[in-house]
């Protein structure tokens, strides 16, 4: 179970007896870890950095990380502030990225601190952006930067703060290019570009091994009141399950607020599906593989919407896909209830930020009807749910600015505190 580069497995290979000079009590938490897969209860007890380095001594320390940040054991209805990560400085966390086993990357201002799994700092480094606005984790020590008053895309190496590559776009006025998104598949890296005139705007795809560029989508040169095309993407999500990118985007302006949601074929370079926001645009949007459906939190009502993604094929300029969650409250006096809202989806959940609390939407299964030749009725309304997260302690506070999840752990940012808060399940283990 532990590996042929083990120090176990070295052991049991040799014929002499062998005495190793470790703590036993740290051994024991280890060898219940080998037979069972998991942690015993007793753990708790423990200090984490010590168990750390029994593992690394041991050769098992990937095993201690599954054991302690798959991401298959977060349980989103057992998730409560456990603890906060202070940051240094005065500048509050402008963005989170986060690797599948939970090691942290976190902008603030004009640097990046890097967390590994165990949330133990690693370094922090000072960028050439006057503050950094995108920011996605490509691995636990390099990550992709970029900012919205600042030219190229940085690839950076957290470890010594240098900048690995610059991507920029080369656009028709050869002015600087800003970065308004960035996102990423197994394969490629999606960066949505626009001029520094505001004139035109693209996203690149790239290779996320070589860095090398692939394709050009959503290029736009903006002539005139041409809105729809002046509306550069400002979330970029890969969506596994139909191999498509979703850009969405959106502008304020004196009649509300506007956008877009694009669904773009990269290897034909066409838009697949399309939805035009003009009434109750989204303040924030997330797609989700696991419930087949684009989320979204108007930016008018507060509400939570979902658009099932078997149904968007037929959507056109005259139709609405979009289903409410919520209570279908009424908008008063024109104030925008769901501005600075966040909307993020994690496995069958689907988490909305309101003010300073978090509401937690989940799908209730109610069995999916038939039509008359057998087949699953798509038009048929699906059953969700809302809980209200974390303990009265947790409730409340400064306006959430960033949800991410990494390993078993939600984070949580909110305005004007230097601090990243922890949430996490009361699980067995640390």
């Amino acid at each position: 179970q532990a590996g042929p580069n083990s120090l176990l497995s070295q052991l049991a290979e040799t014929t002499s007896d062998r005495f190793v000079d470790r703590d036993p009590v740290y051994f024991s938490l280890l060898l219940s870890l080998l037979r069972t897969g998991a942690l015993p209860s007793k753990v708790k007890d423990f200090d984490l950095r010590d168990l750390i380095e029994e593992s690394r001594y041991y050769g098992l320390e990937s095993l201690l990380t599954n054991s302690l940040t798959n991401p298959s054991q977060l349980d989103a209805f057992a998730l409560q502030k456990s603890s906060i990560l202070p940051l240094n400085g005065r500048d509050s966390p402008s963005a989170v990225a986060t690797t599948p086993f939970g090691s942290l990357h976190v902008s603030h201002g004009s640097k990046i601190t890097s967390f590994d799994w165990s949330l133990t700092r690693k370094s922090t480094i000072l960028t050439q952006f006057p503050a950094v606005d995108s920011l996605l984790a490509i691995s636990p020590d390099t990550a992709a930067a970029g900012a919205t008053d600042f030219s190229g895309l940085q690839i950076l190496d957290l470890q010594n703060g240098s900048v690995k590559q610059t991507l920029n776009w080369e656009n028709a006025t050869r002015s600087g290019s800003t970065v308004q998104a960035i996102g990423s598949s197994g394969e490629f890296l999606f960066t949505s570009f626009e001029s520094s005139r505001r004139n035109s705007n693209s996203i690149m795809v790239y290779d996320l091994n070589t860095l090398n560029p692939v394709t050009e989508i959503g290029h736009n040169e903006i002539f005139g009141a041409d809105i729809d095309s002046a509306i550069p993407a400002t979330k970029l999500r890969w969506v596994s399950r139909y191999g498509l990118v979703m850009a969405s985007g959106s502008h304020s302006g004196l009649s509300g607020v506007s956008g877009n949601i694009r669904f773009w074929d990269i290897r034909s370079g066409n838009v697949v599906f399309e939805l035009k926001e003009k009434i109750d645009c989204f303040s924030d949007i997330c797609v989700s593989d696991n419930l087949n459906a684009v989320f979204k939190v108007g930016v008018n009502s507060g509400e939570v919407f979902y658009a099932d993604f078997r149904s968007l094929s037929s959507v056109n300029d005259n139709s609405n896909p979009w289903i409410c969650l919520g209570d279908k409250r009424k908008v008063i006096n024109g104030k925008k209830e769901g501005f600075g809202c966040k909307i993020e989806n994690h496995g069958n959940q689907v988490f909305c930020s309101k003010g300073g609390d978090i509401e937690l939407w989940s799908e209730v299964v109610m069995g999916s009807a038939k039509t008359s030749n057998g087949s699953e009725d798509q038009s048929t309304k699906r059953d969700f749910k809302k809980n209200m997260m974390g303990r009265v302690k947790d409730m409340g506070g400064s306006r959430i600015t960033n949800l991410a999840f990494g390993g078993n752990k939600m984070f949580v940012t909110r305005k004007d505190q230097q601090v990243i808060e922890i949430w996490q399940g009361s699980a067995r283990g640390i």
